[in-house]
């Protein structure tokens, strides 16, 4: 697996579609998996130091983290 930081608008049609909500520019993390699939994402960053501490505090959770099933 394998964390990607990235900036948002950075062409193609999704990116060009986002660049119009405001948020070209801003950073954004995803986790890929081994097979290349994207597992999970963040929001918008302004600062890359706080996408990179979003990362960190994902990095940080482990067998223990609760999960709350509200379904």
């Amino acid at each position: 697996m394998k964390f990607e930081i990235y900036r948002e608008g950075g062409g193609g049609l999704l990116g060009n579609a986002l660049a119009g909500l405001g948020t070209k520019g801003q950073y954004r993390w995803r986790l890929w998996s081994d097979n290349h699939e994207i597992i999970a994402s963040g929001e918008d960053y302004v600062n890359k130091a706080d996408c990179q501490n979003a990362i960190n505090l994902v990095k940080g959770t482990n067998a223990l983290t609760r999960v709350e099933d509200n379904s």
